[in-house]
């Protein structure tokens, strides 16, 4: 949930979904999700956000056909039609890769102690030495690569499956 409702409002916004209603569908999304992840089985030739888009797009479809009106539709050359192969493709590969990380990274500083976080985003993100790092955050070298690890280890586990290792 954390990870993915942020996602999920930006497209519930691309489909015209806004306020309360965009909330409502996001709502009506996690409820399938509910249902359908304990029997879930990922399929590393699709996506899972192409999956997660066709279950927003099916209950967007449904409430508007409950309620009688018409899509209206912010970007529909950008939208998928029956037909597409890939159901995501409203969003590139780049952009959605980018929000991905940069979720996961918001998510880390909220998992680890800031020294923790910050030798890792200074080593990984900024390039910066591990000697340079211990210096300005009064930590011994070691602590850097070990505090570097294990937030390395978190990101790569909640990355697991989400990105495409042929990527």
């Amino acid at each position: 949930m954390e990870l993915y409702t942020p996602l999920l409002y930006q497209w519930a916004n691309r489909l015209g979904e806004r306020g309360p209603d965009g909330a409502d569908l996001v709502q009506d999304v996690f409820v399938v999700l509910l249902d359908e992840l304990p029997a879930f089985q990922y399929d590393r030739q699709r996506r899972f956000r192409g999956w997660l888009w066709t279950v927003l797009l099916n209950k967007h479809r449904e409430r508007r056909r409950r309620t009688k009106h018409e899509p209206q539709v912010s970007a529909p050359d950008r939208l998928p039609d029956r037909e597409t192969a890939d159901p995501a493709a409203i969003m590139e590969e780049a952009e959605y890769r980018q929000y991905l990380v940069a979720r996961c990274l918001e998510l880390m500083k909220e998992e680890f102690h800031r020294t923790t976080w910050q030798a890792c985003f200074e080593c990984v993100v900024e390039g910066r030495s591990a000697a340079d790092v211990a210096r300005s955050l009064g930590m011994t070298v070691n602590a850097v690569y070990l505090a570097k690890s294990r937030a390395l280890r978190w990101l790569h586990q909640e990355l697991d499956g989400l990105l495409d290792a042929n990527r």
